[in-house]
């Protein structure tokens, strides 16, 4: 049967290879329909048998009409059950039945023992957070489990070892540059606490970068230690889906190995994304460079209003650079806007400079070279014609990261991912529409980017393949930082993203400005931290969203977080002690509503 015309069918190949990777990827499989009473009879001839088996129900798939009409193709037959047996068609109910009668179909059930068993029970693609933490529970749970993670140099040469993004170019060193910030504001809060010292203090790049390599690199050991400790195999190479169920794995040396497994865990995560314009690889750093880099970056253009942005503008600024933002449209998207103002505001307060609706569209060969030299950038609006024209020691791009799915085999094997950000679509257990296929942390389609998140998820996926646990990662009401100079904390709802869920109208929100104890004596920032609690009216005054900006604000928020999963209401926070004098008492006294436009404005601790 020819396969029908493009407007009927646009992905027919796709389809096809669909059909074909399931056939190759479970011992029994069987394509039917949910309310077939001959489908339900080969099923339970299969379970009498203690045979595993894999059915897709066409009359409750999407695309369940099309893949029969595959099915045609491919078997010549029309109706379902369609049972295939260790890659071979056996037919429908009366030929599956006619073959366990004669013997056949326990035949080729028996085929499997005699075949090739898989290198591993299970292959994770990815030694960052998420990943390992996966792999090493599989191992425990008594599994033979290998880690492929390789990292891909920056255009500068950048690579780093095994961890991933957190450890070695995210959370860990930018929480280490930020407290080297902090330490040069409390180094001036001091004179006012009656420290004297008379010599000039100045920062050293360097020393700061060595010491945090060094804890990193620290780090690096420790995690291959622990996979050898709980016999997981670690091979430093890319790993690529060359077919179902198997691996090309190249290293550095171009060397290639091949493996094979029962199933498959993507862990790949994110890497910057370019702005693609003329100098942008040639000239310019990521978060990828910036951790390591051997000499101060001096004066900075921070390309991005992401988190990344803000928070390594933030830190360059608090050691003493001259750091300026160049903003394409609204700061931290995706989160609470008044909140990200508040953010923006203090940086600007504390010396970082903002060039708000605009985008660079080149930049130059350095007018200089050194380390670092000097680089002159060109800009234009994003609402008229205008040009800017800047020059900058060091150009730093965050304006996003984009998903490290595109160039591993996945369309090899039939692994759908959304084309438009590369994102891998997951069902509620992360296995991807190829069954043998998992993924979790910052490749998930709509799912959050939270180192913590996707370590929760791997082992909870672990349990559930190799342990018979059943609990399921939950995305909802995740805390989160933004280690910014003022540190913003949140979890639940962004104000905004509530009114749309709930509507203004049914929403209470508390909220108030606090001046931290600590800031009192020298006197700063007095009226710059603020607290907000959003409440659902007509739920008990639930709490459905929380957000801090202030000192410590991860550590405040931590606690809280607890709290709202176990259904926090504002009466229950009211009923709540405070603790004298900290920052986080103040959730426990609110009692300004945004609506009543009241002042919220604070005078003393």
């Amino acid at each position: 049967m020819p396969p029908p015309n493009q407007t009927q069918l646009p992905d027919w190949e796709g389809l096809k290879l669909r059909v074909q990777t399931l056939v190759g990827s479970h011992r029994v499989m069987i394509f039917s329909k949910s309310y077939c009473p001959y489908c339900n009879k080969v099923k339970e001839l299969f379970r009498s048998l203690g045979v595993e088996y894999y059915a897709l129900e066409l009359d409750v798939t999407d695309d369940g009409a099309s893949i029969q009409q595959v099915l045609v193709e491919l078997t010549n037959q029309r109706t379902v059950p369609n049972v295939f047996v260790n890659g071979k068609h056996v037919g429908g109910c009366d030929s599956t039945f006619q073959a366990y009668q004669n013997g056949s179909l326990q035949k080729l059930l028996g085929d499997s023992k005699d075949a090739e068993p898989y290198d591993y029970d299970l292959i994770v693609i990815g030694g960052g957070s998420g990943g390992l933490a996966c792999s090493k529970e599989a191992a425990v749970l008594g599994k033979k489990v290998l880690v492929l993670d390789y990292v891909v140099p920056t255009p500068l040469g950048t690579s780093w070892g095994l961890g991933g993004t957190c450890v070695n170019v995210g959370c860990i060193p930018k929480k280490l540059m930020h407290q080297a910030a902090l330490l040069g504001q409390a180094l001036q809060d001091s004179r006012k606490y009656g420290w004297q010292y008379e010599e000039q203090v100045k920062h050293n790049w360097e020393i700061m970068v060595e010491a945090i390599q060094n804890y990193i690199g620290s780090l690096n050991w420790g995690y291959r230690v622990s996979l050898r400790e709980k016999s997981v195999t670690y091979v430093n190479s890319y790993g690529e889906f060359v077919e179902p169920h198997k691996i090309k794995a190249t290293n550095r040396k171009g060397q290639v190995t091949y493996h094979t497994a029962e199933n498959f865990v993507l862990a790949t995560g994110e890497r910057p994304r370019y702005l693609g314009i003329p100098g942008d690889k040639e000239y310019c750093i990521t978060s990828d460079d910036l951790f390591s880099l051997p000499y101060c970056p001096g004066k900075t253009l921070v390309v991005g209003a992401s988190y990344v942005a803000l928070e390594c503008a933030g830190f360059l600024a608090g050691l003493g650079l001259d750091v300026t933002v160049m903003v394409r449209s609204i700061l931290l998207r995706g989160f609470d806007q008044e909140m990200a103002e508040r953010v923006g505001a203090h940086m600007e307060t504390h010396g970082v400079k903002f060039i708000r609706k605009f985008v660079p569209s080149k930049a130059s060969t350095f007018l200089e070279e050194g380390m670092p030299g000097r680089l002159k950038v060109t800009a234009k609006s994003t609402e008229g014609s205008d040009i800017l024209e800047g020059e900058y020691n060091t150009v730093l791009i965050a304006i996003g990261r984009d998903a490290c799915t595109r160039n591993i085999g996945l369309e090899t094997i039939g692994v759908k991912i959304n084309e438009k950000n590369g994102k891998v679509p997951v069902n509620d257990e992360e296995q991807t529409n190829v069954p043998y296929v998992y993924a979790i942390g910052d490749i998930l389609d709509g799912k959050l980017e939270l180192t913590p998140v996707a370590i929760q998820a791997g082992k909870l996926l672990a349990r559930r393949l190799y342990g018979g646990g059943s609990t399921k990662c939950d995305y909802i009401n995740v805390p989160t930082t933004v280690f910014t100079p003022l540190e913003y904390g949140s979890c639940g709802l962004a104000e905004e993203r509530a009114i749309e869920q709930y509507g203004k109208q049914n929403l209470e929100v508390y909220h108030s400005l606090f001046w931290p104890l600590e800031w009192t004596v020298p006197g700063r920032d007095n009226n710059t931290c603020y607290a907000k609690i959003i409440c659902n009216k007509h739920d008990n005054n639930r709490v459905i969203g929380f957000h801090v900006l202030g000192p410590n604000a991860g550590e405040v928020t931590q606690g809280f977080a607890a709290a709202i999963k176990c259904g926090l209401t504002k009466e229950l926070l009211d009923e709540t002690i405070g603790i004298h004098p900290t920052c986080a008492e103040v959730f426990t006294t609110l009692d300004i509503t945004k609506s009543s436009g009241q002042d919220i404005s604070q005078r003393g601790c």
